[in-house]
């Protein structure tokens, strides 16, 4: 069975090395010690929760999308009836096309956080 180094885990999650160490205080993620006693989880258990077995909710935000990025918007051009939003989610860059109105309903501007929900191929933006 593949093991991780707390770091590793958390960056194939993309969430914190702390967020991964109370999950294992917790008890949402078994550790174990590898041979040179640096905590470790099991890959099996990550892929479990990057299925989505773990919680369903993001800053107290439901949906029915599973992949849900949360970040910063770093771009956002309006020319007519839609426009561009770029949001850099960790590692991850998303650009969606969305209406001039919906840019303006939902305040997004450079520096906003938003969350990019994305199920097939179609992108919704929202806030909190």
């Amino acid at each position: 069975m593949t093991q991780y180094r707390i770091s590793e885990g958390a960056a194939l999650l993309g969430v914190s090395d702390d967020t991964v160490r109370r999950w294992v205080d917790t008890g949402r993620l078994r550790a174990q010690k590898d041979q040179a006693g640096r905590m470790t989880v099991s890959g099996v258990d990550l892929a479990a929760i990057a299925r989505g077995e773990g919680p369903e909710e993001i800053d107290g935000n439901k949906s029915s999308a599973r992949n849900r990025f949360v970040g910063l918007v770093t771009r956002v051009e309006k020319e007519g009836l839609v426009g561009i939003v770029e949001i850099q989610a960790g590692p991850h860059r998303i650009i969606s096309m969305v209406t001039a109105d919906a840019i303006t309903d939902l305040g997004l501007t450079p520096g906003a956080r938003a969350v990019a929900s994305i199920k097939s191929t179609n992108v919704v933006i929202e806030t909190a």
